[in-house]
């Protein structure tokens, strides 16, 4: 296919072109009766933020230009089909688990996944067990699964009906999926991977191999996270025959808008163009630009550079009395807004093109880091988890217990009826139907004094009213 083309932008453009009068929704009007407040970064793009009209296609029932721009994204991808997403990487994972996953399933999670795996596996009625991760020791984030963590797995479940995997993590750490899905399929399980940070691996060598390339069966990329596409364009990808296309199809149309965003559309068919003409230049300028600067960084004494699989991915560890939720702050001080930080890091996501005010960057970190004296690095090793976790109650039998609010101190022991959820990165720290021990209380608490940013309440804490505490030292 020609990758030159991009045909849902170019309808937009033709249609906005001709000065249409609108008798339809929205009540913007084609960006007539907009707000004269926001004129300057709204009116251009109102433009095109239109409806399901005459040649614009639609969504939900694709035969034209979003069709064609589909299949772009599957032929540059290299795959059976390919879904855009306007509700981001969430809506994919919502979907590739409804449409594989039944009431009653076993399905083997990755424990560090992102919340929307939860939240998708609990609304199939499907019986999680979560598999250890193994946890980088230099940043003390966790990673991926081990092999052997599998194999029990399997050898525990052998009736499990799929393994979801997240790949890269959110630090950009990858590892060879090959094995493992080998080993899933041999065993009939069918592979689902959320790799929302990976929607670039497709350019090949520097960058990770793309769990596309190791075999999965559904793979979610967030094209907005590293490629041009507006915030929640996402695709979804059907890499093989054990999955059943018109399910996938079924489940977006329930859980998508029915009214997409053109305009996200539009982002994503022009991300895809973009990514393609990346594939076919000459990358290494922009590596060697990326080697210089990651070089200069390395040099400020106060901070630690970690370098995670992805080239895109820079990871700048503290080395002075700053913690990384301290340092970002610093950062956002000066004008330098990074993707998120914890403990001990912050997470720099790079752009694929070579940006010359990064090299302005190093010089303010420089200068506001100089008075702060360096310190040897004083890590808490990460909790280790059990090789194997299944919720004690399944979630359709959860929903039958009452609910009541405890001071988060007094909730030793309960089982949580709320996950709590550190964001980002999204990945609960305590998952809805877990029982609350000491190192779940500790890690909040200490979390939240380092400056932790959480997606709910956590003085109090809705624990399930019908579960007797059990207070085994953990």
């Amino acid at each position: 296919m020609n990758q030159l083309k991009t045909p849902l932008y170019d309808a937009l453009v033709q249609f906005a072109h001709h000065k249409p009068v609108s008798f339809h929704v929205p009540g913007h009007k084609n960006g007539r009766f907009a707000s004269k407040h926001a004129s300057k970064y709204f009116n251009n793009l109102l433009e095109i933020d239109v409806t399901e009209l005459s040649n614009l296609d639609d969504l939900h029932h694709p035969t034209e230009c979003i069709k064609e721009a589909a299949e772009l994204v599957a032929d540059l991808y290299e795959v059976k089909k390919s879904f855009l997403l306007v509700n981001g990487s969430t809506v994919g994972n919502l979907a590739m688990i409804l449409a594989t996953c039944r009431s009653g399933d076993i399905v083997l999670v990755q424990r560090n996944c992102h919340k929307s795996v939860i939240n998708g596996i609990e609304l199939a009625g499907a019986v999680p067990v979560f598999l250890r991760t193994e946890v980088d020791e230099k940043a003390q984030v966790p990673v991926g699964v081990a092999y052997e963590t599998l194999e029990a797995a399997i050898e525990a479940y052998p009736h499990a009906k799929a393994l979801i995997l997240t790949h890269p993590n959110y630090y950009g750490m990858t590892q060879n999926l090959q094995s493992m899905i080998n080993l899933a399929h041999k065993h009939h399980l069918v592979v689902l991977v959320d790799e929302a940070h990976g929607a670039h691996f497709c350019l090949g060598h520097p960058f990770p191999k793309s769990a596309l390339a190791y075999g999965a069966d559904i793979v979610v990329h967030s094209a907005h996270k590293t490629l041009p596409a507006m915030t929640m364009g996402s695709y979804l990808h059907v890499n093989s025959s054990r999955v059943e296309e018109e399910m996938v199809a079924e489940y977006l149309h329930m859980l998508q808008s029915s009214s997409p965003s053109y305009p996200i559309m539009a982002s994503l068919d022009l991300a895809r163009f973009e990514l393609a003409q990346i594939k076919e230049s000459d990358i290494e300028p922009l590596l060697a630009f990326y080697r210089v600067w990651k070089e200069r960084l390395a040099c400020i004494p106060q901070i630690e550079m970690l370098y995670p699989n992805d080239p895109l991915k820079v990871i700048i560890q503290t080395r002075c009395t700053l913690s990384g939720f301290e340092l970002q702050a610093l950062f956002e001080e000066k004008g330098i807004y990074t993707e998120l930080a914890d403990v001990y890091n912050v997470l720099f996501i790079l752009p694929l093109y070579i940006d010359e005010t990064l090299v302005q960057v190093v010089d303010i970190i420089a200068d506001a880091l100089r008075a702060y004296p360096v310190m040897p690095s004083n890590k808490l090793a990460a909790p280790s988890e059990p090789l194997l976790q299944a919720l004690e109650i399944p979630y359709r039998q959860l929903a039958k217990f009452p609910k009541r609010e405890l001071p988060l101190e007094k909730t030793l022991g309960y089982l949580a009826a709320q996950p709590v959820v550190p964001y980002p990165p999204g990945i609960p720290l305590l998952l809805k139907g877990e029982r609350i021990t000491n190192t779940h209380l500790r890690q909040i608490m200490y979390l939240k004094e380092a400056g932790a940013t959480f997606q709910t309440d956590i003085e109090y804490i809705k624990v399930y009213d019908s579960t007797p505490p059990c207070l085994k030292a953990d």
